[in-house]
């Protein structure tokens, strides 16, 4: 007499420890690509698109630097020219002010694209950092064009002596430039790691026993069944 062949508690085809198929399933907790999600150009492409809005949002941030910056005041004497208020902090507070508007801006631009484009990636990271570069460059000349007159002692003379008037709107501290970048990367860095899309759990599957007479789990304990057998056992002494 001889053991089986095929064990009766072989696990079924949708057990616990079956083999995924290959390329993952359809179930809802698989995780699907379709190709364009997999094609490196459309990151390259949705980068590209956060890039030129941030860069065109930067009008924006330049026109409220211009309006909420505090202005320095200047006066002139027909041979100098001199801060009004030589203890004022108005000088630092356009740099401040620009700062805070571009950490705004930089948190709002990561959280639409994030909302946008979930999946993410290196390229829109760039594409973050690069925009808002770019933005913080463009708002930096639209704040320095469209605000007060350049050439202090041009307008000084245009004013006349003892008349006050506004310094030329700019950045001390170049740093600054930086901020929108820097907050775009932390803010979609944070909103990725707390929202974004997770790998599935890898599932274990079966295998066999070298030696064994079939498929068996991790935790599988040895069946009498299973055990080959050369004959009925044998039958115990009895006294005379």
């Amino acid at each position: 007499m001889t053991a089986p062949l095929t064990p009766p508690d072989q696990p079924s085809s949708n057990g616990p420890w079956q083999t995924p198929p290959k390329g993952g399933g359809s179930g809802p907790g698989a995780h699907l690509q379709s190709q364009e999600e997999r094609d490196p150009r459309t990151d390259l492409r949705r980068a590209a698109v956060v890039a030129v809005a941030l860069t065109v949002a930067g009008l924006g941030l330049g026109l409220l630097w211009l309006w909420l910056s505090p202005r320095v005041p200047l006066i002139s004497d027909s041979q100098a020219v001199f801060l009004k208020d030589s203890e004022g902090e108005e000088a630092i507070g356009s740099d401040g002010t620009f700062v805070l508007l571009a950490l705004a801006f930089g948190a709002v631009s990561a959280a639409l694209a994030f909302w946008f484009h979930r999946r993410g990636g290196i390229a829109l990271v760039v594409g973050l950092a690069l925009g808002g570069l770019l933005g913080s460059l463009v708002a930096w000349g639209v704040g320095v064009w469209l605000g007060p007159e350049r050439d202090v002692v041009a307008h000084a003379r245009e004013v006349g002596k003892g008349v006050v008037f506004d310094a030329p709107l700019d950045l001390h501290a170049k740093g600054a430039l930086l901020a929108w970048s820097l907050a775009a990367m932390v803010v979609h860095l944070a909103l990725t790691a707390a929202f974004g899309p997770r790998d599935p759990e890898p599932e274990w599957g079966v295998w066999d026993v070298p030696g064994g007479t079939g498929p068996v789990g991790p935790s599988s304990p040895p069946s009498p069944s299973t055990s080959p057998s050369s004959g009925p056992a044998p039958a115990p002494p009895t006294e005379p």
